[in-house]
């Protein structure tokens, strides 16, 4: 029997499909890209916003159309869509046979057995119950680098957020178990260990009583084999001083932080529930860059809150100008139901949103474009990720990327390199995003 997975959304659903992955090679299973050959197929859903909910009934609705083929047996609609909207799916895509909810990922192996027998029904859990982990991973990202989720769900319960509702409130990981995990993704050739969760900086508070993270950061350093790690998703104002001097300390810890802000002006802050102001935003940034003055900080903000002015817009602006941040995303603010944003009033346009939204990208593509220029003349390590077809150039990563979402390193050499190799490179160039380079004479491969 042949499985097909669609996995959506972002890298922490991207963790829950590699998990399933595993336990379903376990049993013997076979794996396939070609929804022509699958008997099973199943779409790792994602609703964080519309976007990402729309793409997921798109993809449901697009698998489901497989079914009246009859080579498919069976339709799995797992993950956070499939959670929140059980009923809905049931009505709207009777194609589904199976509903695997946020925490029951643990049983996929039950429930590709259950349709594969004509069943149908859900394995929607409490979203209080911890998600199920297990030992070994099929990992998807090319086996140079992966994902460690730390923790799941979230208690920050921004007004925005529909993740507590459908991933439930925090729970860590327990650090035996990542460290474990960690151990096997290395001997399994991965080099790069990236730690995801909805919110990375309270791990452990949970389970120890405390924030743990500069002490599992020390424990990954100690596994051979990995040769960088990567903090995502860490909310500013739960970065500690100790965690500074973990990232400042650690060589193999990048020094590169993803932190989430949203916007920055108060007004707006506190009608999302987040816990900063631009002051405090504005100290710890400038705190992060005197301790760590090569470190990359990438940010995500909203624009269009309800509520929004354009002076609080304008705030907005001037502080992303002010701040030149490395690497900055911003998403036009979405209404999701269930949310207290989606009831409060100053609704803002959907022109409106998008407008603003286009105007802070092209002032950071700016920044972007002239951060790239600056790091010309520089030697910086990097990872390669694979080669430009007929051509003596690789595609390559520095620390100051994370995979997917910012930009890349082409190397041109002669020398024969392998992915997941780690090289010395000065920049030569840069094109708008991109750095160009070339390896150096006596570049190694490091260890």
């Amino acid at each position: 029997m042949k499985i097909m997975f669609v996995s959506l959304g972002c890298d922490k659903n991207l963790v829950d499909t590699e998990m399933m992955l595993g336990l379903l090679k376990g049993k013997g299973y076979t794996f396939t890209d070609d929804e022509r050959e699958a008997d099973v197929i199943v779409v790792n859903t994602c609703c964080f916003i519309g976007d990402a909910k729309e793409e997921s009934i798109q993809t449901l609705l697009e698998m489901a159309q497989l079914k009246k083929t009859g080579r498919l047996k069976g339709l799995i609609a797992a993950g956070c869509l499939a959670q929140r909207y059980q009923k809905e799916i049931g009505e709207e895509i009777p194609e589904v046979d199976m509903l695997l909810g946020t925490t029951a990922f643990g049983e996929i192996a039950e429930a590709v057995e259950e349709v594969l027998g004509g069943g149908r029904g859900s394995r929607c859990r409490d979203v209080r119950e911890a998600a199920v982990l297990c030992g070994d991973r099929v990992v998807t990202t090319g086996g140079h680098y992966a994902y460690l989720k730390i923790a799941e769900g979230c208690g920050k319960h921004c007004t925005y957020c529909i993740i507590p509702k459908v991933r439930g409130e925090y729970r860590s990981v327990p650090m035996e178990e990542l460290a474990a995990q960690a151990e096997k993704l290395a001997e399994g050739g991965v080099r790069e260990l990236i730690l995801v969760a909805q919110e990375t900086t309270l791990y452990g508070v949970d389970l120890y009583g405390r924030k743990c993270l500069p002490e599992l950061l020390r424990r990954l350093a100690g596994i051979p084999g990995i040769v960088w790690i990567r903090l995502l998703y860490c909310y500013p104002e739960e970065i500690t001083e100790e965690l500074v001097d973990v990232i400042a300390g650690e060589p193999k810890i990048c020094h590169y932080l993803d932190i989430p802000i949203q916007h920055a002006s108060d007004s707006v802050l506190k009608r999302m529930g987040r816990r900063t102001t631009q002051e405090e935003l504005r100290a710890g940034i400038e705190h992060l860059r005197e301790r760590i003055p090569d470190i990359c900080l990438r940010t995500t903000l909203i624009s269009g809150f309800p509520g929004e002015t354009q002076e609080d817009f304008e705030e907005l602006y001037r502080f992303v100008n002010e701040m030149e941040f490395d690497r900055l995303g911003v998403f036009s603010y979405s209404r999701e139901e269930d949310t207290p944003a989606a009831d409060m009033p100053g609704q803002v346009e959907e022109g409106i949103k998008e407008a603003r939204r286009d105007e802070l990208m092209e002032l950071q593509q700016a920044v972007a474009f002239e951060k790239a220029e600056d790091m010309v003349g520089q030697t910086l390590t990097a990872m390669i990720e694979g080669r430009v077809v007929d051509e003596d150039v690789y595609v390559a990563r520095t620390y100051r990327d994370a995979p997917g979402v910012d930009g890349y390193l082409f190397v041109n050499t002669r020398i024969p390199l392998d992915t997941g190799d780690f090289v010395k490179v000065i920049v030569t160039d840069s094109n708008e995003y991109d750095l160009i380079g070339e390896i150096l004479e006596d570049g190694e491969e490091l260890s």
